[in-house]
């Protein structure tokens, strides 16, 4: 097939126009379609409004590979490099997406080299990224570029029609004068945001994998970004807290996210126990009740998918009991720049 000659074009979704945040949603929407042809469509103009969400620590370089005939109007690739400016400062990731009707014309190729010297300039030395084997050009790609395969993982979906009640009906039931309690929010309470904070840093202790990435730090600051973000993205978040009511420290958590135009597919996101309340079936606890409160609060869900590293068994048997099963793999990769 022949090379597509066409420059790669820096791109600032904050200031572009509105017309041409939209052509880049219309490329992720294209491709997540042809990788993902079961799923519910993506939104383009939900898309397009994600591209201008980046937290207060945070940046991200956009480029664009425009169609050459109008500047704007069709986008034929789309990458984007995101990075923390006080955390793990060594690291970025990276996200590629060429569309469909364009691809193996070097035009990915062109954006890899943009986002990796633009990781340059901002001195990384770390590039992640992660590739899916409903793409399965992905793999062959990364390994092109040089990257290693650092955090193998199992896309996992569970059918809601299947979901066992009394199987639920175990995992919730607490002995008697258990001390934990839990709470379901979409917005964090302000009085639980700095608990709720130093709870999220609990999946530091999740598999890295070969990931060369240092413990993150979450702040209530980023917890409200992130709450705006997701609520301007029409997405739903509920998050799924247990309580020690001997102490007021939350000991564990989950979250779920759904789409009322995307209806029929929940996102499982993360879920953890601190360290030491862990063997008491909290974790079972908070996944049961989460899965009830999806099937009464989610119309029209079908699905919920959620991913896992390869090594996470704790997390991957949990999941296995409620009837997830393998759906797709799903490959962190790694990219050292010399």
């Amino acid at each position: 097939m022949t090379t597509l000659s066409l420059p790669v074009a820096p791109f600032d979704p904050g200031s572009a126009l509105p017309e041409a945040r939209l052509a880049v949603g219309r490329l992720l929407a294209d491709a997540y379609a042809l990788a993902y042809p079961d799923d519910p469509p993506l939104l383009p103009e939900r898309e397009a409004l994600s591209l201008t969400h980046v937290t207060p620590d945070e940046a991200a370089a956009h480029f664009v590979v425009w169609d050459g005939q109008v500047l704007g109007e069709r986008a034929l690739g789309w990458g984007s490099l995101e990075y923390s400016l006080t955390q793990n400062r060594h690291a970025a990731h990276a996200r590629l997406t060429v569309h469909p009707e364009a691809r193996r014309r070097g035009l990915g190729r062109s954006l890899a080299h943009a986002l990796r010297e633009a990781a340059r300039r901002e001195g990384r030395r770390v590039v992640t990224f992660g590739t899916t084997d409903r793409a399965p050009a992905g793999e062959a790609f990364a390994r092109s570029l040089g990257a290693e395969a650092a955090l193998p993982m199992r896309q996992s979906r569970l059918d809601l029609e299947a979901l066992s009640p009394e199987l639920l009906d175990r995992w919730s039931t607490r002995p008697a004068g258990d001390p934990y309690r839990l709470h379901l929010w979409t917005r964090l309470p302000d009085e639980f945001l700095p608990r709720a904070a130093d709870l999220m840093m609990v999946m530091n202790t999740a598999p890295k994998g070969e990931l060369e990435m240092d413990d993150w730090t979450v702040t209530p600051e980023m917890i409200r970004a992130w709450e705006t973000m997701i609520a301007e993205s029409g997405e739903v978040r509920w998050l799924l807290a247990a309580e020690d009511t001997r102490t007021g420290e939350l000991v564990g958590y989950t979250e779920t996210f759904w789409t009322p135009e995307r209806a029929a597919l929940v996102y499982q996101g993360a879920t953890a126990v601190r360290p030491q309340a862990r063997g008491q079936g909290l974790g079972k606890w908070l996944k049961a009740a989460m899965l009830r409160h999806v099937q009464a609060a989610c119309p029209g869900a079908r699905w919920v998918r959620t991913n896992n590293a390869d090594e996470n068994a704790a997390m991957l048997g949990i999941n296995v009991a409620l009837g997830f099963v393998p759906w797709a793999s799903f490959t962190e990769w790694q990219l050292r720049l010399a």
